[in-house]
């Protein structure tokens, strides 16, 4: 039989009617164990076209037609790959992705979609998916990005650095305390970082200036102190505990002192 070639074309199969949305219908062609795909598409044609021909692959394809089952899916499976549109019906792929991994799931995705622009390739990639292939596309092409994806092995689990009810996820560049989203600049999440890192620990001024701005101590300049006085405002001010301590003729530390 042969395979497909370009997306959508000729051959394409009817997906079956009726009220099941998420559908399970892959052949087990021999591959053992077979690797686990949840395409989650609403076009009809391009759906059966991915499940037949990663079907042929021996891949196990389940495909969900709209979004709000397709996170459900993507949240109770343990799956090997997600391939995502965007444009979905009840909702979209970016708050699909955003919901896996604000959940802490890690499986790889591939956003596979019409959308072309350097924005949206931009944007799903910096959410946290693996690739980002667009409409139309060669079967092929999505075939070697797939396998190139799953070469990886299983996808790392986000570090997480935590004291006392402070939460840094430096996957994705977020901060929460007591369960709260910090609102940091980049400079200031590389800040907090390196204190995290170092809790306990006081650093010197100068050590702090040359990890986060790569710059030679400057007596005269006070970036550091308006940094560490913006960033207090924002982990500290709003809290009974204070994590951020100043160490006289020192610098700074940071660390839970209620302990």
């Amino acid at each position: 039989m042969p395979k497909p070639r370009a997306a959508p074309g000729l051959g394409i199969v009817k997906l079956p009617s009726g009220p099941q949305v998420c559908q399970n219908r892959s052949r087990n062609i021999g591959f053992a164990p077979q690797m686990r795909v949840l395409v989650i598409e609403d076009e009809a044609k391009t759906a059966a076209y991915l499940r037949r021909g990663l079907s042929e692959h021996g891949f196990a394809v389940e495909v969900c037609a709209n979004g709000n089952d397709g996170l459900q899916q993507a949240l109770a499976a343990e799956n090997d790959l997600i391939i995502l549109d965007v444009m979905l019906p009840q909702q979209d792929g970016w708050s699909i992705l955003r919901a896996l991994r604000n959940a802490g799931k890690q499986t790889p995705v591939l956003f596979l979609t019409a959308r072309d622009t350097v924005y949206d390739k931009v944007r799903g990639l910096e959410l946290g998916a693996d690739d980002y292939l667009v409409k139309p596309f060669d079967f092929s092409e999505l075939l070697a990005r797939v396998r190139t994806i799953l070469r990886r092995g299983p996808a790392r689990q986000s570090e997480i650095l935590r004291v006392a009810d402070l939460q840094l996820d430096l996957a994705r560049h977020k901060a929460f305390r007591a369960g709260a989203k910090l609102d940091l600049t980049a400079k200031e999440f590389a800040l907090l970082e390196l204190l995290v890192r170092r809790q306990s620990e006081p650093l010197s001024r100068t050590l702090i200036a040359a990890q986060v701005w790569d710059i030679n101590f400057d007596s005269d300049s006070n970036v550091l102190e308006v940094a560490i006085r913006r960033l207090r405002a924002k982990v500290d001010d709003p809290f009974p505990t204070k994590l951020i301590h100043t160490v006289r003729g020192v610098g700074y530390v940071f660390e839970d002192r209620t302990e």
